[in-house]
């Protein structure tokens, strides 16, 4: 029989694990976040450049992956994610970086990861750690249950205005919904989870969970998150659209060279990944 937890994160594709990280192991995720703002990679970006919405992001940078895959193995992910999901196996896959300051960091749009990356299967998990306690009103916000219905396009983090400006457009995925005006104007409309969490809390999302980071603000003006994803038996190799109105090359795209083998339905494996389980 499944526990709570693994009933929570199947149905609703999230749930917050309270203080998983003891604070050495805190510190050591704080490191691997340091070392990635001191030597930014390629795919470093400053989201909504100038506006008041300026966040800096970056995925997946060639340079930590040694520290990395040192920093995932030291801590039990494996046994985490091998509960949570039921998985013989667990990989892990690559890290992302935010960084909201001086409370002007804006809300991040609603998204799915798996328009941004060639992603399928339910064994997969973002594991959000955040060295701030982080208030709900500016937390990670999910639409419960979203990671089992429609993909949609992403958006192209570039219209600080119009959050639904389609990532490959063409009419490959269905567009966004605006979810924020539409939450205004019917409030009930989405089932939305988040949680307050204190430094050392793990908020756990399936990536294809639609979702998107609240804002910083005058009483909250900086938060510092690390992410760090992972997958198991059940995760598949699925292609993204071939188009792209945005010239869009995934955030990334290093590592997924040694991937470009993988047809549809491929399971998504490469000795690249550091196994843990």
């Amino acid at each position: 029989m499944k526990s709570t937890t693994q009933k929570a994160f199947a149905e609703d594709g999230a749930v917050l694990i309270e203080g998983f990280l003891s604070p050495e192991q805190l510190a050591r995720c704080r490191a691997v976040f340091d070392w990635c703002l001191e030597h930014p990679g390629p795919f470093a970006v400053e989201l909504f450049a100038g506006t008041e919405k300026e966040t800096h992001n970056e995925n997946a940078n060639p340079g930590v992956v040694e520290r990395a895959n040192e920093l995932v193995s030291s801590i039990p992910f494996g046994d985490l994610f091998a509960d949570l999901w039921g998985s013989k196996n667990v990989w892990y896959f690559a890290e992302e970086v935010f960084l909201k300051r001086n409370g002007k960091g804006g809300r991040t749009p609603w998204h799915q990861d798996t328009s941004y990356l060639p992603w399928d299967g339910m064994h997969w998990a973002n594991a959000w750690i955040s060295f701030e306690g982080v208030p709900k009103p500016n937390a990670l916000e999910m639409i419960r249950g979203s990671h089992r219905g429609i993909r949609y396009d992403g958006t192209d983090f570039k219209d600080a205005d119009d959050p639904t400006v389609p990532l490959h457009g063409g009419g490959a995925l269905p567009r966004l919904p605006d979810i924020e005006a539409e939450r205004r104007a019917h409030p009930n409309k989405y089932d939305i989870i988040s949680w307050a969490t204190q430094p050392g809390d793990v908020v756990v999302m399936h990536p294809a969970t639609l979702h998107g980071g609240a804002p910083v603000d005058a009483t909250f003006r900086d938060r510092h998150t690390l992410v760090l994803r992972f997958f198991g038996d059940d995760a598949i190799f699925r292609s993204l659209p071939s188009h792209s109105d945005n010239g869009f090359t995934p955030a990334g795209l290093l590592l997924l060279e040694h991937i470009r083998h993988l047809k549809d339905g491929d399971p998504f494996r490469s000795p690249f990944f550091k196994q843990l389980r």
